[in-house]
């Protein structure tokens, strides 16, 4: 089975060690394509700082209304349960999360068909894949990828559909991971990626070198 055919949760999250979680983005898809996305405003857990401040914008008058991001345990735990979970460079997303809910329910394990694991990953990482298979990019930033791509565009008419009109830009969180979204799904077109096996995606989120170079040579999945 195709990847493309498993649902997929891309995830972003705004926020810090220091404040916790307050802002998440969760776009589904299916098939190659975007069904919904998931977004809110969390109430954050420790200090917001000035600096985290001025990247994504939210204060303290923004959140003070909102549920913390411990009242949606269910939801974040379904979503695993269903598919995969997918992030620009993941590192960030996993330890985000693990800080919350250090483990989820018993889920699938996507990498070992058959299998359970009480773990968030493993995850489809696009800072990875497109490192992996786009070698020649000067930067893996998320917003440098999509406009290296020529998907600019495409990302602001979905965000037209699905952020709130004050989040719609990077590092706004239902902005971030519909971008990310978009350069999933841009995977997805091409003929030579788009066959490949979900075991064989999350395996291209994690490479090293030497198995890029097996990749490279058409022997890695042999």
């Amino acid at each position: 089975m195709s990847w493309t055919e498993q649902r997929i949760y891309f995830i972003d999250f705004e926020g810090s060690t220091s404040s916790g979680i307050v802002e998440y983005g969760v776009v589904e898809l299916l098939a190659g394509e975007i069904e919904t996305v998931h977004t809110r405003l969390c109430r954050p857990t420790g200090r917001l700082r000035r600096e985290d401040v001025a990247v994504h914008g939210l204060d303290e008058p923004d959140l003070i209304d909102a549920e913390p991001l411990t009242a949606d345990f269910g939801l974040f735990a379904a979503w695993r349960e269903a598919g995969p979970l997918a992030a620009h460079f993941a590192g960030a997303e996993n330890s985000l999360l693990k800080s919350v809910w250090p483990y989820p329910r018993s889920s699938p394990d996507f990498a070992r068909p058959g299998k359970q694991v009480a773990e968030w990953g493993p995850w489809i990482d696009t800072g990875a894949l497109y490192r992996q298979v786009y070698p020649q990019f000067a930067s893996y930033k998320l917003a440098d990828l999509v406009q290296a791509c020529g998907l600019q565009t495409e990302l602001d008419e979905l965000a037209a559909g699905y952020c709130p009109a004050e989040r719609r830009r990077y590092h706004a969180a239902p902005y971030d991971a519909l971008a990310g979204a978009v350069l999933l799904r841009a995977l997805a077109r091409e003929p030579q990626l788009a066959g490949l096996s979900i075991m064989q995606v999350l395996a291209l989120s994690t490479l090293d070198g030497e198995k890029r170079d097996a990749l490279q040579q058409g022997n890695l999945f042999d």
